[in-house]
């Protein structure tokens, strides 16, 4: 449900940033600081986030789809 796909959309941001804070390492950029910054304009950040869930359930559910096809052509 819509709980599960929080927590994936959650789970990938935190591995993407962990990621990043790697790959900068040595570099000079200050991504671990600018991270944490608040937006000023909340309704945008929400907007985005909403998208980015909404990305990511299609593809989940396209993602199911394929797999349950390719079940059925198997048999």
């Amino acid at each position: 449900g819509s709980k599960f796909v929080h927590m994936v959309y959650q789970f990938a941001r935190h591995v993407m940033i962990e990621d990043m804070k790697k790959l900068s390492l040595g570099t000079g950029i200050l991504l671990p600081k600018v991270q944490k910054l608040r937006p000023e304009d909340m309704h945008v950040v929400k907007a985005r986030h909403r998208v980015a869930n909404n990305k990511l359930l299609k593809i989940l559910q396209k993602e199911v789809y394929v797999i349950r096809e390719y079940g059925k052509k198997a048999r």
